[in-house]
């Protein structure tokens, strides 16, 4: 129960985070290009990568401060420095690049086809 209460914690303050940001970014840069999110979503993943950097040295050898920072935090933050990170992983890996395109491919055409249908849907009920 403690682990969820970690992450939830993390999240609630990645989450207000990434609203502080946004609205900030939002009142000096308001144009068509959402660049809150995009500036967001950049921090997130080079926070995601020092933090895994840091556990992969030992420098962040508690599975409390992992669940805290990396899933609350991140998670809350941004889910796309996960999202990042895991193709990451995918390019490392045996399965190299062609993994990575079919990871992210994929993942950016069904989000957008679900969002799609999810407005189609929305305008239904």
């Amino acid at each position: 129960m403690m682990n969820v209460l970690y992450v939830a914690l993390g999240s609630a303050v990645g989450g207000a985070c990434r609203y502080g940001v946004s609205q900030l970014v939002g009142r000096h840069f308001a144009g068509a290009f959402p660049l809150g999110t995009f500036l967001v979503n950049v921090v997130g993943c080079l926070l995601i990568g020092l933090l895994y950097g840091w556990l992969d040295r030992g420098m962040l050898p508690s599975p409390t401060a992992r669940l805290l920072l990396i899933t609350g935090f991140c998670g809350g933050f941004t889910t796309f420095s996960t999202f990042a990170h895991e193709n990451y992983l995918l390019f490392g890996s045996a399965h190299g690049l062609p993994a990575v395109a079919l990871y992210a491919g994929l993942s950016f055409a069904a989000g957008l086809v679900m969002v799609y249908f999810g407005h189609k849907l929305g305008g239904m009920l």
